[in-house]
């Protein structure tokens, strides 16, 4: 079974940033049901799983949707249980690669330099710390994110360091970054080091420079869909490496999950993060029907 996120207040309808996505399921052939995401936030479990009807044995599962804290996610899995349903990745495995530093240790060699601060707030991050984690970068270029995102769409105020050795403009940006994620914040701040990769468009809306980068969705090891990050920008003609990257996703501990890869302009390909493929955006230039013939196979 798939389950999709319903439209807010008609839980018969789907959400229609995922319509396209179980259109292309139901296509197929294969079973779907609709998520109360309201009901969940909320920690209403079974109003937000009345759409979904008990298995008469334990079946497999899989959430494409909105990201969901890992606690969220955990009470999800436990509730899906309830009805005989098992998603496919567990609350541990969905940690795993949706908080960076969890997985950072398996991606490090093709990845930049990472270095986080735990807290779960704002309020709780401690100025001398964060004043050591900009000192292990020199003078090279940082962006801020928190365990799960950035702010890349605000570039210039909430996301990039020029130089992490000015103390005090990098910290107007971090703390930038922290107060406009307000409740958004998750695990706490990380600091990665800048590099410099194919460009490929500067973004109509943000001005962010756009680069050379794909997602790869990895089920049981296999790559299943390799495709343009951005949906602008002219992108070369030109194989990536999936070997590489199928090798490196072995180590990882989940099912189904995303690699995000960039081109480097020394022509090297890097790991830019992981995410868990059940929350992941399908890029816009991904085949639907090609996507969801392959994830077929791993519910």
């Amino acid at each position: 079974m798939l389950l999709f996120p319903a439209q807010p207040f008609a839980e018969r309808v789907s959400d229609e940033a995922y319509e396209d996505e179980r259109a292309a399921a139901q296509g197929l052939g294969l079973s779907t049901a609709l998520l109360d995401i309201e009901a969940l936030l909320e920690g209403h479990l079974s109003r937000a799983l009345r759409g979904v009807k008990a298995a008469e044995a334990l079946a497999p599962a899989l959430y494409r949707g909105w990201m969901l804290r890992p606690e969220v996610y955990a009470a999800l899995y436990g509730a899906l249980l309830d009805k005989n349903w098992q998603l496919v990745n567990t609350p541990a495995q969905y940690r795993h690669t949706h908080y960076l530093p969890e997985s950072y240790p398996l991606i490090a060699a093709h990845s930049p330099l990472t270095r986080w601060l735990p807290a779960q707030s704002g309020e709780e991050i401690d100025p001398a710390a964060l004043d050591e984690l900009l000192a292990t970068f020199g003078a090279r270029a940082v962006i801020v994110k928190d365990y799960v995102k950035s702010r890349k769409h605000e570039w210039n105020d909430a996301c990039f360091i020029p130089d992490a050795s000015e103390t005090a403009a990098a910290l107007k940006v971090i703390q930038t970054f922290v107060s406009r994620q307000g409740s958004e914040f998750q695990g706490g701040v990380v600091l990665r080091a800048f590099e410099s990769f194919m460009p490929l468009a500067q973004h109509s809306k943000s001005g962010m420079p756009l680069t050379r980068e794909y997602r790869l969705f990895v089920a049981d090891g296999q790559i299943i869909s390799a495709d343009e990050y951005w949906e602008e920008g002219d992108y070369p003609a030109g194989a990536v490496p999936l070997e590489l990257f199928e090798a490196v996703g072995r180590q990882i501990q989940s099912r189904f999950f995303t690699v995000d890869i960039a081109q480097h302009t020394d022509g090297q390909w890097r790991i830019m993060e992981l995410g868990d493929g059940q929350v992941a955006g399908l890029p816009e230039r991904a085949d639907r029907n090609t996507f969801y013939a392959a994830l077929g196979k791993l519910i």
